[in-house]
């Protein structure tokens, strides 16, 4: 699935020439906050080939969304991730600055969840969330994650939130 669409955006399997737009929202203290710090340019090129990796090993991963209009607005995925010592799946979402208080990522993670829990058919899906990040836990709980748990991260406090797969 290299592609999909909601309402307000499109989405684009990552690639190689999205690198530059990817730099500049990494560079962005604001956006940054709750990915860990500002990545430099290089830890970007490194971010893009592990994650266009993912793609090729497990056939999903992160779309660079635009808007209709074509404007890069952020990226949003489905993507493993070790929690714990449990190889998780998580979905995740960054948008650009100027995005932000529109509803876009409870737009995003509703399709996320849709494609990962119908389409993909994975068992359940995880949202990890700095503590102190309220507008990513309300998108989550919008979007039917229940709390599941507190944990450290990275050496950073963040919040589990999961929803699972009705069989």
């Amino acid at each position: 699935m290299d592609q999909f669409s909601t309402a307000r955006l499109t989405a684009e399997r990552l690639r190689e020439d999205h690198l530059a737009d990817l730099v500049a929202l990494h560079l962005d203290p604001d956006v940054s906050r709750y990915l860990g710090g500002v990545r430099s340019a290089e830890v970007t090129k490194t971010y893009l080939a592990t994650n266009m990796a993912h793609w090729d090993q497990h056939g999903f991963g992160l779309w660079v969304l635009r808007t209709k209009d074509g404007a890069f607005a952020g990226r949003a995925g489905i993507r493993h991730i070790l929690v714990d010592g449990i190889d998780e799946i998580e979905i995740a979402y960054t948008f650009r600055r100027e995005f932000w208080g529109q509803g876009l990522a409870s737009e995003v993670a509703v399709a996320l969840t849709e494609i990962g829990l119908s389409q993909l058919e994975l068992p359940s899906l995880i949202g990890l969330v700095f503590v102190g990040h309220g507008a990513s836990r309300r998108v989550l709980e919008k979007a039917n994650y229940l709390l599941e748990k507190s944990t450290t991260h990275h050496g950073e406090d963040v919040v589990i939130y999961r929803i699972s797969r009705r069989v």
